[in-house]
């Protein structure tokens, strides 16, 4: 049940990443979901080196962290993505 929650939290994230960031993304779901998932581990590593991982309550700052992370990485991996298609599509 936990990588259901993984790819739940993944789709989430990714999907606000891809909102936040100006102009239109071409990377694809599947893709922004791995995405998302990255920025949950990274955002919840970078929380508990701040100190933050466990709250009483809604762990708001874990999320923003996760959010920015997935932000993040989205942005990166569809640049990349972007560069790697171009490159495919060149070719033919």
């Amino acid at each position: 049940m936990g990588w259901l929650w993984a790819i739940i939290v993944g789709l989430v994230l990714g999907v606000i990443a891809k909102a936040v960031i100006p102009g239109k993304q071409h990377s694809p779901l599947w893709l922004t979901t791995i995405c998302g998932m990255l920025g949950a581990i990274a955002g919840n590593s970078i929380a508990r080196a701040f100190g933050v991982a466990a709250t009483p309550g809604i762990d708001w700052s874990r999320h923003a962290f996760q959010v920015i992370a997935a932000i993040i990485i989205v942005f990166a991996v569809d640049s990349l993505y972007v560069a790697t298609l171009g490159k495919r599509k060149q070719r033919t």
